[in-house]
This record gives C-alpha cells, structure tokens and sequence, in this order.
C-alpha cells in the first residue's frame, strides 16, 4: 500500500529514523533509483492516492525498496515482482535473495521460475496442501505443480534462471494453484 505521499515518504515509512542514505540504498537495491532521480523532483514526487501516478511495476519496487529498508526478521512476499518486466524480476530477486540470508522468506507465486530455487515449496489446491518438495522433486512427481510448470512452458512463460543458492538462507516458498486470472488449464499427468 503507497501513501498519498512522496517517494521518499513511502520507501522511509518501512524505518522511522531512516537517513538519506539508507533511503537511495533501498531503492537502488529494488531498482527504483534511477527511475525516481529521472523525476523532475526526485523523491519529492507525490505519488497520489494508493500510488496511482506510479505503473503497477513502479508501486511494486517502491514498496520493495520499503521491505528492504525495513529488513525484517520474516520476509513474506505476495507476488512481490509480478508487475515486473522479466530482466527488472530478475535483478530485484536477487536483491531479495541477498535479504533473504539469514532469515526466513515465505513466498507467494503464480510465476513458478520465481519460486524454482526454494528450500521447499508448499502446493495448494483448494485451500488445501498437496504437494510439498523441491523443484526437481515436485518435477519428478508429475503432478500439479509439474502440470502447472509444464503450463507455464507452453504459455510462452519467461523462466528467469533459479537464483543461487545463499548461505544461511532458510526460505520456505508457497505457490497457489491459480494464476492471476483465476482460470487454471491442466495440462495431463505424464
């Protein structure tokens, strides 16, 4: 949720006593900065009511840089890059996979290349677990996430590489049966 603010506003609400430089840290590591410095007042721009004067993938990496500057013991992300274009996606999860070190990260995801190099990944099907593995076991299992992959092949889906692994990261990811449209097609079993 953005603020009927400014930038600044918005990426140092995720930390009270915030400086100036903790704040264009934030937002270079959520890939905003050069966006913002581009603005004719910079991180003075108001952003509107809900960041209406911000696309969607522009709102996205404002809130993320506020995630990073806030830098939480937990880090629960809700299709955190989904207004993202694919190499945008890319560089800011690997920002978030250097905040995920030490720490724990749930993860929601419809785009599965998102969640490939989770610890573990929960499948849901109506409300409910029923799948739970890594990438290549849930693969071998061949059954709704490997459908939901092998979906997501056809459909054309851009799979950014997995990112490496971190040390003392401990990340537990969930991805939900239903893309952003509500309107699954399984593909068969093989």
């Amino acid at each position: 949720v953005l603020f009927n603010d400014t930038i600044r506003y918005n990426i140092a609400y995720g930390k009270a006593n915030a400086t100036e430089e903790d704040i264009v840290a934030a937002a270079k590591a959520a890939r905003i900065h050069d966006f913002v410095v581009r603005l004719p007042e910079g991180y003075e721009t108001k952003v509107g009511e809900r960041g209406l004067k911000l696309s969607g993938g522009e709102k996205q990496r404002v809130g993320i840089a506020r995630t990073l500057l806030k830098n939480p013991p937990i880090l629960i992300l809700d299709e955190a890059t989904s207004a993202l274009d694919t190499q945008t996606e890319r560089s800011i999860q690997e920002s978030l996979a250097e905040m995920g070190q030490g720490r724990s990260v749930i993860t929601i995801a419809h785009r599965l290349s998102t969640i490939a190099d989770a610890d573990q990944i929960l499948v849901l099907e109506e409300g409910r677990v029923v799948e739970r593995g890594q990438h290549d076991e849930l693969l071998e299992q061949g059954g709704v996430y490997a459908a939901m992959w092998q979906r997501q092949i056809m459909e054309g889906e851009d799979f950014a590489s997995p990112i490496a692994e971190l040390e003392g990261a401990k990340r537990v990811y969930t991805s939900t049966d239903l893309p952003p449209d509500h309107n699954w097609r399984y593909a068969p079993k093989v």
